[in-house]
């Protein structure tokens, strides 16, 4: 297997749970700045663009970071990062999915409006950018709440919920258009996540 990446958050969720999994492949940079990713020779790997990308030894290319590690996870079930059959994989995703949905994607739109990173490629809506920031930072707390109750964000086991989160945050401290509330529970829990020796994985 090959994996076409640059660096990004969402590289970094791929690189971060092939990690917990022990597992390496051979891997092959892009240049977004450059707009690699645009080329004709790229969008037949994604239509979208996008990166990562997994190629499978048989020519199949597998987009999206979280589609990746599901693949990942069926090739490689132990330890299970996406949860075990039945109520805890539906904790695991709703997590998740809050995580993502709520948090991670505000703070990529709030980065990527406000800062005008892409703005020769895609129209960049300030103001839309300030919603999206001001929307990250007051979700925060829920995370938190939960977090005051589990160590971990979907229960007391390490799940992609997690990889996604802390992550997220990162970002969002790194590129300074968020203003992050005082979250205990989370700053707790992040310092445990980042204890993981996975999560230094590049």
């Amino acid at each position: 297997m090959r994996l076409y990446e640059s660096p990004s958050p969402n590289a970094r969720r791929v690189h971060v749970f092939m990690a917990e999994k022990g597992i390496d492949m051979e891997r092959v940079r892009v240049d977004i700045r450059k707009g690699e990713n645009l080329s004709p020779e790229y969008r037949a790997r994604n239509p979208i663009g996008r990166v990562p990308v997994l190629e499978l030894d048989d020519g199949t290319f597998l987009a999206e970071s979280v589609a990746i590690c599901r693949y990942l996870e069926h090739l490689n079930p132990d330890p299970c990062l996406f949860g075990a059959p039945g109520l805890p994989a539906a904790q695991v995703e709703m997590w998740h999915r809050r995580a993502e949905i709520n948090f991670f994607l505000n703070v990529a739109s709030a980065f990527r409006n406000i800062t005008g990173f892409f703005k020769d490629r895609e129209t960049c809506v300030k103001e839309w950018g300030e919603v999206c920031a001001k929307t990250a930072a007051d979700v925060l707390p829920v995370f938190d709440a939960q977090l005051a109750q589990s160590e971990y964000l979907a229960g007391d086991t390490f799940s992609i919920a997690d990889i996604t989160l802390a992550i997220a945050i990162d970002f969002a401290r790194m590129v300074k258009v968020v203003t992050l509330p005082e979250v205990p529970n989370v700053d707790r829990w992040h310092k445990l996540v980042a204890s993981r020796p996975s999560y230094s994985a590049e």
